[in-house]
């Protein structure tokens, strides 16, 4: 087939334009230039394409020639994603460095997965059986904690002709297919268009939570399987840590990480942090179930838009084999800026701050693509895409249109407060602007899979740090003594949630992650106190006294409380407070 060829016209920074296109399409991949330089065509006017060039364009000039290669741009899925290192447009890193050195050369072309490496297939169908799009004809372990399934590509239906276990890399044929159309070869490998999100059989309704281990997370703005979340902060408020985080604990089968226009410190601590980490739940590193996508602040600025997409892909060809990913996107602030000044360059009507008018359908679409859904092929798997997204906002402005546009889209909201990161109570989630959207879906999963008091508590808890907030403000003015003792005992219960519940040291053993349990015993712990001290002061305790318990430097203690003793410490602080809180009263109150 005869590709199109065109020369250029106009470079502009990431943006070339070529003329003499006329027969390519929109979203094909072209070649600029002699260097090869990879781009896309993202505008078509007559004959003249806009071509977002997604390597750095210094010294191109008008008159080379470009040349479509007919195909949008694409991902390659099958074994040897896992623990690999990606940049925008999937291009292996470390392939890259051993064929290019340190620094990122123009028109490196290395293949996406490694061509030369076997994998051991075992099929799981046979001769004669009939197939369909998403039948899985076999497995290939590809790490100690993740099988690949080999699934049928789209589009293909029919019986299978031929199929034989052994070692093949990735391009060999495994089985082939007798369809109607003739026979089609099935490789380990299938490519997808980065844009069009992957097809599957039926989406269900968010039911079951993503447990993160994180208190503030779980208890009061849990996130669904297959939920979305933005996580928007001003600079030193925690995000990246919270994403890391919830990359380590959350409950996910598989971890898509891409670092989207981040400085690349903090991209450099993802890959030297990730292989040493111990995944908690195989004992193995945990860059055996994680992808990762690195498209740091220094890396051409049109790659950081296909990075989002990139990784979306990677993330739902795991989901469509039935596993539950996870995917962190830091940040889409960074991406919405690539959508910015490619729109600029495209000489588009701005619209509000400069970015493109279509900001909001853009973040849309792509947060479109998470869910918990039904796979297509007969065996009918379930997978589930959660996405978790960063957004970092100029000054911490909320108001600015990235974070809006993505507020109006997911149901999670997890608000970074500076003032909280400045008192250094991390994660710095500010409890009366932050809401979940999944409280009332999932609510029955807590109430039995964990305890049915758990909304009960929580409402309680919710009610308690609402209350602290306007009393606050009394003792702003006038000082805590002019309260009266209940309000006084409230402050400090609130503080008891805030200091010993609320607050989680990422880089603490055991305060790292808690079970679903432990954050129920711990929440009965902090209320336990403000219960039976308030019933105390009723009758008549010292308010003094009941501040000054000794038992609360235990109940604060209880986080540090390994998961196997957290039962039995339970038991001994409760009958410790019962004690304590008896012992309140002076006695010439009896």
């Amino acid at each position: 087939m005869e590709y199109s060829k065109g020369v250029i016209k106009k470079v502009a920074g990431p943006l070339v334009i070529a003329e003499g296109m006329r027969d390519a399409n929109m979203f094909d991949v072209v070649r600029v230039s002699d260097k090869h330089l990879i781009g896309e065509i993202i505008e078509m006017h007559e004959d003249r394409a806009s071509i977002q060039v997604y390597e750095e364009t210094a010294g191109l000039g008008p008159g080379e020639p470009v040349v479509s290669t007919g195909a949008p741009m694409s991902v390659e899925l099958g074994p040897g994603l896992i623990g690999s290192i990606y940049d925008g447009i999937q291009r292996p890193l470390d392939d890259i460095m051993k064929v290019a050195g340190n620094n990122l050369k123009r028109g490196v072309e290395v293949p996406s997965l490694k061509r030369d490496l076997k994998w051991d297939f075992v099929p799981c169908m046979n001769v004669g059986d009939e197939v369909e799009t998403g039948d899985v004809i076999g497995t290939v372990k590809e790490t100690e904690v993740v099988t690949q399934k080999i699934m049928i590509p789209y589009g293909i239906k029919g019986k299978i002709k031929s199929i034989t276990a052994g070692n093949y890399t990735v391009t060999e044929t495994v089985a082939v297919v007798e369809t109607k159309d003739g026979d089609k070869e099935i490789t380990l490998m299938q490519k997808w268009p980065v844009r069009k999100g992957r097809p599957y059989a039926k989406k269900l309704p968010p039911t079951k939570p993503l447990v993160t281990g994180q208190r503030v997370v779980d208890t009061l703005f849990p996130i669904a399987r297959g939920g979305v979340a933005a996580v928007p902060g001003p600079f030193g408020s925690g995000k990246t840590v919270i994403q890391h985080q919830l990359a380590k604990w959350a409950e996910a089968d598989i971890v898509v990480y891409i670092g989207c226009g981040e400085r690349g410190n903090e991209m450099t601590d993802v890959l030297n942090e990730f292989p040493e980490l111990k995944d908690p739940k195989t004992g193995r590193s945990l860059m055996e179930r994680t992808v990762l996508i690195a498209n740091t602040s220094d890396m051409p600025v049109a790659a950081r838009e296909a990075s989002i997409y990139t990784g979306i892909t990677i993330a739902e060809y795991f989901r469509d084999m039935g596993y539950s990913v996870a995917l962190m996107a830091d940040s889409t602030s960074r991406w919405a800026e690539a959508l910015r000044e490619m729109s600029g360059r495209l000489e588009e009507m701005p619209g509000e701050e400069g970015y493109p008018a279509y900001l909001g359908s853009r973040l849309a679409q792509f947060y479109e693509r998470a869910g918990e859904v039904i796979s297509l092929g007969k065996e009918g798997r379930e997978g589930a895409l959660s996405v978790i997204g960063a957004v970092s906002p100029p000054g911490g402005d909320i108001s600015e249109p990235v974070s809006q546009a993505t507020l109006r889209i997911v149901k999670v909201f997890w608000g970074l407060d500076s003032a909280l990161a400045y008192k250094r109570h991390f994660p710095a989630i500010n409890w009366l602007t932050s809401y979940s959207l999944y409280v009332d879906n999932i609510g029955k999963w807590f109430e039995e899979n964990v305890s049915e008091e758990w909304l009960k508590l929580r409402q309680e808890l919710m009610s308690l740090l609402q209350d602290e907030a306007q009393l606050e403000e009394i003792v702003k003015m006038v000082g805590m003594d002019a309260l009266s003792a209940p309000d006084r005992l409230k402050m400090e219960a609130t503080r008891s949630i805030r200091e010993d519940f609320l607050h989680q040291n990422s880089f603490h053993e055991i305060d790292t992650y808690t079970s679903l349990n432990k954050q129920y015993l711990m929440m009965k712990l902090v209320l336990g106190y403000y219960y039976e001290a308030n019933e105390a002061l009723s009758n008549g305790a010292s308010i003094d006294k009941l501040i000054a318990l000794p038992i609360r430097e235990q109940i604060g203690r209880f986080k540090y409380t390994k998961e196997e003793d957290i039962q039995s410490r339970y038991d001994e602080i409760l009958k410790e407070l019962e004690i304590q809180v008896a012992g309140a009263f002076d006695k010439e109150d009896f």
